[in-house]
């Protein structure tokens, strides 16, 4: 893969000696060894980028536009850092930033403070908790964060409840960037079905008694999977050759390829992607996600095409869905060509987007793109 292409080149985001410190002070459970040292530097590299990016605490998206303030409580910021640190051990700085930002973030109607949070988000941040307690046990990160976790919480039941006056799927925002296109959108109702298991899951094992019932949150997870389900095959082609896959309830126009427009473009980048990670479908409509991408011009090696570039921050959404399928092959052809061709030569600075190589940079650093290798790598190591 190295030798393939020109790789990216361009400014590194951060002074490279202070990035070089970060790594030398890493001290990681398991050791980063992955068998294949470059990898091993990417992991590396990538988890020395938290501190860097961070402001102490208080969370970044990334420099240059994404330094601004209103991108700094954007979900997939705290989702990424708490899952690439806590799958290194790094458990109490991990403690300390998902703190800061339930305290910060969540406000008292367990709405997030954010111009444009997807549903799925609100679904993943649930999840994270969950991780966090299964990777660093509860401490006092649990008691701190619980109250608005159990908040966020009963704002996902409201509107469940609220949909099921229809058919039970709830509409909303599915990117910041698309904000103004709400609907049904199948990846919001996977994870916030998901979420809503794991929520049960949580409190139930750390006996804690949340604002809805256990059982309630656990009978409502279930009712919103079989309807995201039952959707997904009333609304997707019968012919299992067919590659266009809707990511929502409502009707729209059928594109020409994965890079035709804004909806089939999303729908790649981010839309199927979270709702392969869900891990809500059932296999055969998974590796139909996954052959669809591959058949309509939806990846370059193995990096997810997006318009006419390169956008792989929501990258590890789908790799973990294609770990939980057995496609090894496919996950190390996108996790090695990220790592080569996402991510500039020499300081591995990983751009939210990046040109079909030779690569430059076309929008700014960012965070969870930096940890798309800290995170699925290690489900290499066991």
């Amino acid at each position: 893969m190295l030798d393939l292409l020109p790789r990216p080149t361009g400014d590194a985001a951060f002074d490279r000696d202070i990035i070089e410190g970060n790594v030398q002070r890493l001290q990681t459970t398991p050791e980063v060894e992955t068998g294949h040292p470059f990898l091993d530097l990417c992991v590396k590299t990538g988890l020395a980028h938290v501190d860097a990016t961070f402001q102490g605490n208080h969370p970044k998206y990334g420099v240059k536009t994404y330094a601004g303030n209103m991108h700094d409580s954007f979900p997939p910021i705290i989702i990424a850092a708490v899952d690439a640190l806590t799958a290194w051990g790094l458990n109490e700085r991990a403690a300390r930033v998902l703190t800061y930002w339930m305290h910060h973030f969540i406000r008292e109607d367990g709405t997030i403070d954010y111009y444009g949070p997807s549903l799925s988000e609100y679904g993943q941040l649930l999840h994270t908790a969950a991780l966090m307690a299964e990777r660093a046990g509860p401490d006092d990160w649990w008691s701190t964060c619980y109250p608005a976790l159990d908040r966020l919480a009963i704002h996902l039941l409201r509107l469940r409840e609220a949909a099921k006056a229809e058919d039970g799927l709830i509409s909303g925002i599915p990117e910041a960037d698309t904000r103004h296109r709400t609907g049904k959108y199948f990846h919001n109702n996977a994870w916030i079905a998901k979420a809503l298991r794991r929520w049960a899951d949580l409190c139930e094992q750390l006996e804690a008694c949340p604002s809805v019932p256990i059982s309630r949150v656990r009978s409502e997870a279930e009712g919103l999977a079989r309807d995201t389900v039952d959707a997904i095959q009333k609304t997707w082609p019968a012919d299992p050759d067919d590659w266009w896959l809707s990511p929502q309830v409502e009707p729209v126009a059928r594109p020409s390829c994965l890079t035709d427009g804004e909806l089939a473009s999303y729908a790649n980048y981010r839309y199927w992607p979270e709702l392969l990670s869900s891990e809500i479908l059932p296999h055969e409509l998974a590796h139909r996600v996954v052959e669809s991408r591959l058949t309509a011009g939806g990846q370059f090696c193995g990096m997810t095409r997006f318009l006419g570039q390169l956008d792989d921050w929501p990258l590890t959404d789908y790799l973990y869905g294609l770990w939980a399928l057995g496609r090894k092959n496919d996950f190390l052809l996108s996790l090695y060509g990220h790592v080569v061709y996402h991510q500039a030569e020499g300081h591995l600075t990983a751009y939210e987007q990046v040109t079909l190589p030779p690569g430059r940079e076309i929008a700014a650093y960012c965070l969870p793109c930096q940890l798309v290798a800290p995170r699925a790598a290690r489900l290499v190591v066991g």
